[in-house]
């Protein structure tokens, strides 16, 4: 499954890559985030919630930031594992792009999706996951524009 998209967030760059780069922020808007945690300065741990249907599981794993061009550019990789729901690996590039006062962030990511997840079918997942992103970027958004406290 790929997805590619462009988002315009409502800060400079520097603030955005701060907010890219802030566990805190990022858990508070990454849907059904649990945890997030840096491990390394280059390795987070992640619990998320997934619910598909009347199935529910925790999916644990790791983002590891690789290719790092601060504050332009970074590769994430992440691999989590979700009991009964199998498991599912990625990547995505990120690209921060000035635009005055605002950002132009850039992604294309790729995901591999196994067990469960992949028998309900690339269709289900992907619009589940335009959905899930599309509230991440509207909090992310907030968060970074100042719209939302980041305590």
């Amino acid at each position: 499954m790929d997805v590619t998209g462009e988002e315009r967030i409502k800060a400079p760059r520097d603030r955005v890559w701060a907010g890219l780069n802030d566990a805190a922020i990022l858990q508070r808007c990454i849907p059904h985030c649990k945890s997030l945690e840096w491990q390394t300065d280059r390795e987070l741990a992640a619990v998320i919630r997934i619910k598909l249907g009347p199935i529910a599981s925790n999916f644990s794993g790791t983002i590891t930031l690789s290719n790092v061009n601060a504050p332009a550019s970074y590769r994430l990789s992440a691999a989590g594992k979700g009991g009964i729901l199998g498991f599912a690996q990625g990547a995505a590039d990120v690209e921060l792009i000035e635009d005055g006062d605002e950002t132009i962030l850039r992604y294309v990511a790729a995901a591999e999706l196994g067990g469960r997840l992949a028998q309900l079918g690339a269709k289900l997942i992907g619009a589940a996951t335009q959905r899930l992103a599309a509230r991440f970027f509207s909090d992310f958004n907030d968060a970074v524009s100042g719209k939302i406290s980041n305590a």
